[in-house]
């Protein structure tokens, strides 16, 4: 059952952040919300998520800084963070994976294949 399984979702757009947790919630995905890196970084301090899909332009801190700062605190750095970029340019990839993301989805994202794509970064089998 997916509601055993928690994904924080750190996206500075609203459209882009409802369309993410109707999807997850579509399969009963437990979904934590930031908006920029400092809630996500509050919201770190009480919760342990499974997963975080993480926005890499955002303003004040980008996702390079926030997945580099969360994969060197204690407790938090065995968290896949799964890059959720419009970074869709060669090479843009293997920067994102160098940078410290365990993976990466392209934006916009194919609807038809988000879902697996999900369930395969948490080790799911569909």
């Amino acid at each position: 059952m997916n509601s055993d399984y928690v994904i924080l979702h750190v996206e500075d757009n609203p459209d882009n952040r409802l369309l993410v947790r109707r999807l997850l919630m579509s399969e009963d995905y437990t979904v934590l919300e930031a908006e920029n890196a400092f809630h996500a970084l509050e919201i770190l301090k009480t919760n342990l998520p499974h997963l975080i899909l993480m926005d890499i332009n955002m303003p004040d801190i980008d996702g390079f800084t926030l997945t580099n700062q969360i994969k060197s605190t204690p407790g938090l750095g065995k968290i896949p963070v799964i890059a959720l970029t419009a970074n869709v340019m060669k090479g843009d990839r293997e920067r994102t994976l160098q940078a410290g993301c365990d993976g990466y989805i392209e934006k916009p994202i194919d609807i038809d294949r988000f879902l697996d794509q999900v369930a395969a970064f948490l080790g799911k089998t569909v």
